[in-house]
C-alpha cells in the first residue's frame, strides 16, 4: 500500500481533524470529580461513535469507575493495539487561565499556532493522532494494514483503579503482538522519540514518635529525645558524600547503560547547564561521575518529598515535637524490586532509632521500572519512520517518570509496549492554558500512518 497517498489525505483533512478534536476538547472529562462523571461518559460514547464511524467494531465497556472504550477492525497479520486516555486533569485554578478551558480554540502565538484547551495534550490530542491515522488508512485503502484493537482508559489522571481488574478480566482480548502509547513527548521538543526506558516508583510515609506530648524546650531540651534531630539524622544518612543512597541493597538489579544507547544520549546535545538554568540552579547534585541524562533517565533516586515537625507557623514557639515526619520517593530502573527496597528501607530507619523512640510506616504505592527491548525489527522500522517524517533522526531515549500502563502491558499480557509521542515541554499539561501545537498534531498524525506502514 502506498503511503505517499495517506499521507497527502491527512495533509487535505487537517482542518476537519482538528475540528473533531476541538469537540472532543469541549466535553470536561475530569476523571477525579464526581460531579463531571457524566462528562466522562459522554466522552466515552463520542469516540465509540467516532470509531464506529471508521467501520471499527466499538463499545464502551462499563467499570466499577469510568468505563472503558474498546474497538477492533482491519485486517492482517499483524495485530496492534493503540492505548490513549480520554480523562482530563482538574482546571483549578480556574483564574489563571486566559480563557474557558473547555471552549479550545486555534491560537497564533507568532512561532506557531496551537491548540489551546484541557486535554489539548493529555491526552486528546495525542490519542486523535492514531485515530486520524488509520481514518487517512481507510479513507484512501479502504482497510488498515494491520488489525488494530483501540483501547481508551478513563481514569488515568486518577489513579487508574479499574485499569488493572479491567485487564486481567478482558487478557485474551487486549493481548496482541505490540501496544502502541501516544502519552509521552518529543525530546527537547524537537526530536522525534520513542521512550523505552521508564522509571519505576515506591512511595514511603514515615513518622517518628518521642515524647507523648509536645515540650517546653526550655524545660526538657537537652534532656529529652527530639525526633525532629533523629528524622534530620535519618534522612542525612540516605545519601553518602558521592550522593549514591545507602540503603543496604538499594543497587542490586541496577544496570550500566549500554554503550550504543549512551553514544545516541550523548549525540542528543543535551545542555545540563541550561537545563538546571531554567529553574535556577546551576550544577547537577546527584550521583558523582553521572550525567544528567543518565541521573534524569537511568539512574535510581531517592528523594525527600516533604517533611514537617513542631511548631511552623507565624512568630516562634519554643516546642520540642513528638513527632516529626516525612514523604519520600524512590525512582526505580531495571530489576530492582520495590518491596525488597521497601523492607530495607524501614530495616535502616529501625536500626538507627535511639531509644525511646518508635517509628510508623505509611506506603504510598509501589511500580517496577519499565525497560524496553530495542533491538528488534520493530523498534527500528519505527525509529526510521519517524526519522522521515521530521527534521531530526528519532532517537530512543528514557524518561524520568513513571506510565504504570506500559508496565502492565508487559507484566499482565506480555505484550512489548512502544511509547511514541509529540508533546512539548511547554505544552502546560496539568497546569493552566494547555495547549498542543498544530505541528505536533499534524506531524503526529503522519507519524502514526508510517509507523503503522513500517510495522505491516
Amino acid at each position: 500500500m502506498s503511503i505517499d497517498a495517506v499521507l497527502s489525505r491527512i495533509d487535505a483533512d487537517l482542518p476537519a481533524a482538528t475540528d473533531r478534536l476541538l469537540r472532543l476538547l469541549r466535553i470536561p472529562s475530569i476523571s477525579t470529580d464526581p460531579a463531571f462523571a457524566d462528562d466522562c461518559d459522554r466522552a466515552a460514547d463520542w469516540l465509540v461513535e467516532d470509531l464506529k464511524s471508521l467501520g471499527f467494531n466499538a463499545e464502551k465497556r462499563l467499570t466499577p469507575g469510568h468505563p472503558m472504550v474498546v474497538g477492533h477492525g482491519g485486517e492482517g497479520d499483524r495485530h496492534l493495539l493503540f492505548y490513549g486516555h480520554y480523562d482530563v486533569q482538574p482546571v483549578d485554578p480556574l483564574d489563571l487561565w486566559d480563557r474557558d478551558p473547555f471552549d479550545p480554540e486555534i491560537q497564533d502565538t507568532g512561532a506557531g499556532q496551537v491548540i489551546r484547551g484541557r486535554g489539548a495534550a493529555d491526552d486528546k490530542g495525542q490519542l486523535m493522532t492514531f485515530v486520524e491515522a488509520c481514518r487517512a488508512w481507510i479513507a484512501v485503502h479502504g482497510k488498515l494494514p494491520a488489525r488494530v484493537t483501540f483501547f481508551f482508559e478513563g481514569e488515568e489522571e486518577s489513579g487508574s483503579p479499574s485499569l488493572v481488574p479491567f485487564m486481567k478480566d478482558n487478557a485474551e482480548e487486549l493481548t496482541t503482538d505490540l501496544a502502541l502509547i501516544c502519552d509521552t513527548g518529543l525530546f527537547e521538543s524537537r526530536v522525534p522519540a520513542i521512550t523505552t526506558m521508564l522509571r519505576g516508583l515506591l512511595g514511603e510515609e514515615l513518622t517518628i514518635t518521642g515524647p507523648d506530648k509536645d515540650l517546653h524546650s526550655g524545660m526538657y531540651g537537652g534532656a529529652a529525645i527530639n525526633p525532629a534531630r533523629v528524622l534530620a539524622r535519618i534522612i542525612a544518612a540516605l545519601h553518602d558524600d558521592t550522593g549514591r543512597i545507602t540503603v543496604p541493597g538499594f543497587y542490586d538489579g541496577v544496570p550500566e547503560l549500554p554503550a550504543g544507547l549512551r553514544g545516541q544520549w550523548d549525540n542528543l546535545g543535551f545542555d545540563a547547564q541550561a537545563f538546571l538554568a531554567g529553574v535556577g540552579l546551576s550544577e547537577p547534585a546527584g550521583e558523582a561521575g553521572r550525567t544528567a541524562l543518565e541521573m534524569i533517565w537511568s539512574r535510581p533516586t531517592c528523594e525527600v518529598n516533604g517533611m514537617w515537625s513542631g511548631y511552623t507557623g507565624a512568630g516562634f514557639k519554643t516546642v520540642l515535637p513528638s513527632q516529626a515526619s516525612a514523604k519520600i520517593s524512590f525512582r526505580l530502573v531495571g530489576d530492582q524490586d520495590p518491596l525488597a527496597i521497601r523492607e530495607s528501607f524501614r530495616k535502616m530507619v529501625q536500626d538507627m532509632l535511639p531509644p525511646d523512640c518508635t517509628v510508623e510506616f505509611t506506603p504510598h504505592g509501589t511500580g517496577r521500572a519499565g525497560a524496553f527491548e530495542t533491538t528488534g525489527p520493530d523498534f527500528a522500522a519505527a525509529r526510521q519512520a519517524l526519522s522521515d517524517e521530521w527534521p531530526d533522526e528519532a532517537a530512543f531515549i528514557g524518561c524520568g517518570g513513571s506510565i504504570p500502563i506500559a508496565g502492565h502491558f508487559a507484566d499482565l499480557l506480555g505484550v512489548t509496549p512502544m511509547l511514541i509521542g509529540f508533546g512539548k515541554e511547554d505544552d502546560q499539561i496539568h497546569s493552566p492554558n494547555e495547549k498542543y501545537d498544530m505541528e505536533s498534531f499534524h506531524k503526529g498524525i503522519r507519524s502514526w500512518a508510517r509507523v503503522l506502514d513500517a510495522l505491516t
